[in-house]
């Protein structure tokens, strides 16, 4: 192992290096080179690997490769030779092994796209029980009378309607209504406003993506986007074939892919969206206080950002990204703590994920709000999105953070700023929104 440069750091500054690599995480090569650091971190992520497995399918590769290569080279002298026994001969042995080629490919290329992303040097190592607190801010209330839930407070003020939510779609779907919607389009017109200002281009991807785009984006392998689908048969628009649909679990799932194939002008970065969004969450095995109320529900909005920079700006924007979120919670003056996830708590493609965790009174601890995470290039490879630089092109890097997940916050709002005679005070900066001091 390095001892200064971490093996993380080494793996991108190769990779970034290479001018042509196949559309996947990492490049076997560099694997096959440096094993040792990347089962160290592969271990790191708590995931099991077969990389030999892996290059026993390489190898094969490389051969039906070498022999397709010399067989249309046969292909073209008997041709040139006007040898037209010899070249039948020939075309019926290329197609039989440029089947079996496609076939090994295809199962290189799955194996491959089973390798999480790595976790970036500095990243705790071990289950969420070693996650770390980086810090604090604000003070968590000091009721002077018991502070009622956000179940209560939404019946009592007629906001929030479960049980007729459980009887449309089943449990944990609920109605927002009166003040509750208009709460959230406040909130939704907070954060558009102040992301508008910092570059972002505001954005309504759709909320269903192929299935080629979770597997690209590295979650189908994470598991979790099977669990929504919706096939649409015999679609005429798309020559009558039938597609696996799937529900985002959140906005970057949509916007990540939409540039994919494509290539930046370095200029054109970076490139940052915030995206308005329903997302859809199965959540099973969820217990207790998760599933009371709204916490933890099938269907809610949010407000995300996604960002496609230069791999030597990935830094810089995770900081950008962090700190606008923490500003939007900070001035809705509401307590939150920042959390650095360990390596075994990371999502499949995330390197590096920090999360908000925000005051909830009624359960007297801090629940996660916003999660700031960078995939560096490992989506990029996957989904081919690259940028120029010079005669050549690199891969970006891209990241992803939430702004405001409007159901968590409603429910800190809500509890944060209930009041003894029954009444919500709405936060300042969103007063100019909402047109109203209180709920």
């Amino acid at each position: 192992m390095p001892s200064r440069l971490g093996y993380n750091s080494k793996l991108h500054l190769l990779l970034y290096r290479k001018s042509d690599i196949i559309k996947q995480m990492l490049d076997v090569k560099f694997v096959k080179e440096n094993r040792e650091i990347v089962e160290k971190a592969l271990a790191k992520k708590a995931y099991n690997f077969d990389l030999d497995h892996l290059f026993r399918i390489d190898e094969e590769r490389l051969r039906l490769i070498r022999v397709v290569d010399e067989l249309r080279q046969r292909r073209n002298e008997a041709a040139k030779n006007r040898d037209i026994e010899a070249g039948q001969e020939i075309k019926m042995q290329l197609e039989k092994e440029e089947m079996a080629l496609s076939a090994v490919e295809e199962q290189f290329r799955a194996e491959l796209f089973k390798i999480p992303n790595l976790p970036l040097e500095g990243v705790p190592e071990g289950d969420e029980t070693h996650n770390q607190v980086i810090k604090k801010e604000g003070e968590p209330k000091q009721f002077d009378f018991e502070p009622a839930d956000h179940v209560a407070l939404g019946a009592a003020k007629d906001i929030i309607d479960i049980p007729r939510g459980a009887k449309v779609s089943g449990s944990r779907f609920a109605f927002l209504k009166g003040d509750g919607v208009l709460l959230e389009l406040a909130l939704v017109h907070y954060a558009m406003d102040r992301l508008m200002k910092e570059g972002f281009t505001p954005i309504v991807p759709p909320a269903l993506i192929k299935q080629e785009i979770t597997q690209g984006l590295g979650y189908w392998q994470g598991g979790g986007n099977e669990n929504y689908y919706y096939v649409q048969d015999h679609d005429e628009e798309d020559q009558g074939k039938d597609l696996n649909l799937y529900l985002i679990g959140t906005g970057e799932h949509s916007v990540a892919p939409m540039h994919s194939g494509e290539i930046f002008e370095e200029k054109e970065l970076p490139k940052r969206y915030v995206a308005f969004s329903p997302c859809y969450r199965r959540e099973a095995g969820s217990y207790g206080k998760d599933t009371h109320g709204i916490l933890r529900v099938h269907q809610f909005d949010k407000v995300e950002m996604v960002s496609f920079v230069k791999p030597e700006d990935d830094a810089a924007e995770r900081s950008k990204i962090l700190a606008l979120a923490e500003s939007l919670v900070r001035q809705l003056e509401l307590p939150y703590q920042t959390v650095r996830l360990a390596s075994g708590d990371l999502s499949f493609p995330a390197a590096e994920t920090i999360d908000i965790e925000t005051w909830i009174p009624s359960q007297g601890k801090y629940r996660e709000t916003h999660s700031i995470s960078t995939t560096t290039d490992f989506q990029a490879r996957r989904l081919g999105i690259k940028y120029r630089v010079g005669g050549e092109t690199k891969f970006v890097h891209i990241l992803n953070g939430t702004a405001l997940a409007i159901g968590r916050i409603i429910i800190a709002i809500l509890e944060n700023y209930q009041t003894k005679d029954g009444s919500i005070e709405v936060p300042k900066v969103l007063r100019e929104y909402l047109g109203k001091d209180s709920l």
